[in-house]
């Protein structure tokens, strides 16, 4: 029976972290729009975007390939898949076994990979540039991960999120280390989403933009699930960053539906004030010039390295 339920909630989570998605997009924008004293777009606006663009037909070039034609789904597959293995308000499920962060880091550079690819297949100018700044991002952002990540794995002995959840509820303490992980991880997750000030995912400006040029030819369903991935990625990073760091309420598989109903109640509060910070945090910065993104993105990565590097001596000491 504890089998049976475990799998309901792990379906559970997996429609969640699906639905909740484009519903903490639309929070952000209504925030950002509410500090800056104008009236935005409704909370549902990026439901209804994503209705209207499955609504529309599909339009391709000439020149696309069947790489062309695949890569949404499998971008938003990969990245559906790497956000529903993060514990969110649940932990200790069926697929618990899974939600390794470096699978997670493996699944989301799979996404880009192939978004990458869609971006450079149809041979415009914009595509290109768009992926060659992408793979630039890329490359910092992910050693900066996978630095955090073995921070994590020092400290709690594992890399499953599970039980790095589990051991954060514990008696942790303050830690410098821990401190430098999240700002690392912060840092990370604003690059990795094309949020300011890294880009702005407001504006098609040929000469900034990073994400909107990989995708400017595609339309209809195929673009409703490339925005539907983005979506699902930034919930995935406060998912993570809210079960490492505040992971407070998190359920244990067994504790019960009354367990779980605390548990996601107290996942929707976190949500809203990741998402509440992220709007005030680029309401109040502006955007960086793209050839000053590595020095952002390897100051996250010295963070992390930093991080790692003394977790290690004071665990050796």
């Amino acid at each position: 029976m504890a089998i049976v339920l475990d799998a309901v909630v792990q379906l559970g989570q997996l429609l969640v972290v699906l639905l909740l998605a484009p519903l903490l997009t639309g929070y952000v924008r209504m925030v950002k729009a509410r500090l800056l004293r104008r009236q935005g777009p409704p909370l549902v606006q990026p439901y209804r975007d994503l209705l209207r663009l499955l609504r529309k037909e599909v339009v391709l070039a000439h020149s696309a390939s069947w790489l062309f034609r695949v890569a949404p789904y499998l971008i938003f597959a990969t990245t559906w898949v790497a956000a529903a293995l993060v514990p969110t308000f649940a932990a200790g499920l069926v697929f618990s076994y899974a939600a390794d962060m470096i699978a997670i880091v493996a699944l989301l550079g799979s996404a880009r990979f192939m978004l990458a690819l869609a971006g450079l297949d149809v041979g415009t100018s914009f595509g290109g540039i768009g992926s060659s700044r992408e793979m630039m991002i890329a490359s910092l952002a992910e050693p900066a991960m996978l630095m955090v990540v073995f921070t994590l794995s020092l400290l709690a002995g594992s890399t499953q999120l599970s039980s790095i959840a589990v051991f954060m509820q514990g008696p942790v303490g303050l830690r410098v280390s821990l401190a430098l992980a999240l700002v690392g991880l912060v840092m990370v997750a604003i690059a990795e989403n094309a949020r300011i000030p890294i880009d702005n995912p407001a504006t098609h400006l040929e000469l900034t933009m990073v994400h909107e040029a990989m995708i400017l030819e595609y339309s209809g369903r195929h673009l409703a699930l490339i925005e539907a991935a983005s979506y699902l990625k930034l919930l995935l990073y406060l998912s993570v960053i809210a079960c490492v760091f505040v992971p407070w309420g998190i359920a244990v598989s067994g504790q019960g539906f009354a367990a779980y109903l605390i548990g996601l109640t107290l996942y929707l509060v976190k949500l809203s004030g990741g998402g509440l910070l992220l709007a005030v945090f680029e309401t109040a910065i502006a955007k960086m010039r793209v050839f000053r993104v590595p020095d952002f993105l390897g100051a996250a990565l010295m963070l992390g390295l930093l991080a790692t590097l003394l977790l290690f001596v004071s665990r050796v000491a």
